[in-house]
């Protein structure tokens, strides 16, 4: 694979982020990462600094719950912060015009927040196929258009894996493509049809699974063990920690994508400190979580590897 990456959103404080791009680069051995950020400004300084360590980057901007127009400008915003650092680092930056916006955006699937939102694609998606393929299409029309105006370098998207997007005028093919269930042979069916279906580079944009036993069949599914209406949320009964599940998922789908020909891959994701570590399992909302390093509830500066963060150094390094 071209691209051996892994997405990071920028935490608040600017040393944290500088360490965290230093772990990434030298401790994973990434070749790119994708920054995923609402702020412009702050990741222009995160992208900033990856493009000095080495690191490649994927500028991801991410606005949840806004009208279209919005989105739009927010896009523009962004487009015109990457061409910047495109300008300073040829051929090292890519834009995504965002990322599974059928559910990121209101308007193709039913709910006027994200969580509910994500309620109905679980069980009621088939309903609602044609009417979220038609109106994508619009809003991706429209966001490649201000995309190119600012950015002139290579841009795609992050597709949710059920989004039919026409990827005519599109650089590079960019899906989230997360294994679930029980049928790895159908996965891989799927995988390998992606890669035949275009000349184009295909880039998996993101993959990933918690730390508990059964999250490698939950897979993007598996922040759903915790219930988030108690206060503080807490793990659902009957799940139990095991950060071996989630290392033999990541190590398994890197193989995957090296032999099928994928041209990169984007772990999800380095860390997420909304999603802590606490001893008592009941509240150990990193079993939920996708990091590869968790982040102890009572130091949300500090990272601890999980077992997944050697698998993947060493996939991605060797």
């Amino acid at each position: 694979m071209q691209i051996r990456g892994i997405s990071y959103v920028p935490a608040a404080e600017p040393d944290v982020v500088r360490r965290d791009l230093r772990a990434i680069a030298e401790d994973l051995h990434c070749t790119t990462v994708m920054l995923i950020e609402s702020d412009p400004e702050q990741l222009h300084a995160a992208a900033e600094y990856a493009l000095e360590l080495g690191l490649d980057v994927y500028v991801r901007p991410y606005v949840e719950d806004r009208p279209h127009a919005e989105v739009l400008a927010h896009l523009e915003r962004t487009a015109e912060m990457a061409e910047r650092m495109r300008l300073r680092f040829p051929g090292r930056v890519t834009l995504l015009v965002g990322s599974e916006f059928s559910l990121t955006s209101p308007g193709m699937i039913p709910g006027p927040r994200m969580f509910l939102r994500v309620q109905v694609l679980v069980r009621w998606r088939r309903f609602f196929d044609r009417r979220i393929t038609r109106k994508l299409a619009v809003l991706l029309r429209d966001a490649l258009t201000v995309a190119r105006q600012e950015f002139h370098g290579p841009i795609s998207y992050a597709a949710g894996y059920w989004e039919q997007v026409d990827w005519s005028d599109f650089d590079l093919i960019g899906v989230n493509l997360y294994r679930f269930g029980t049928d790895a042979a159908a996965y891989e069916r799927r995988l390998r049809a992606l890669t035949a279906a275009s000349s184009k580079p295909v880039v998996i944009t993101e993959f990933g699974c918690g730390s508990f036993v059964g999250a490698d069949r939950r897979g993007p599914g598996s922040f759903l063990i915790v219930n988030w209406f108690a206060s503080p949320p807490r793990i659902k009964e009957g799940h139990r920690r095991d950060e071996a599940t989630q290392a033999t998922y990541l190590g398994e789908l890197i193989d995957l994508y090296d032999a099928a020909g994928v041209h990169g891959c984007f772990v999800y994701t380095y860390a997420m400190a909304d999603f802590p570590h606490w001893s008592d399992p009941l509240f150990d909302l990193d079993m939920a979580g996708f990091g590869v390093v968790k982040i102890p509830a009572h130091d949300l500066t500090r990272r601890e590897p999980k077992q997944s963060f050697a698998v993947v150094a060493r996939k991605y390094g060797g």
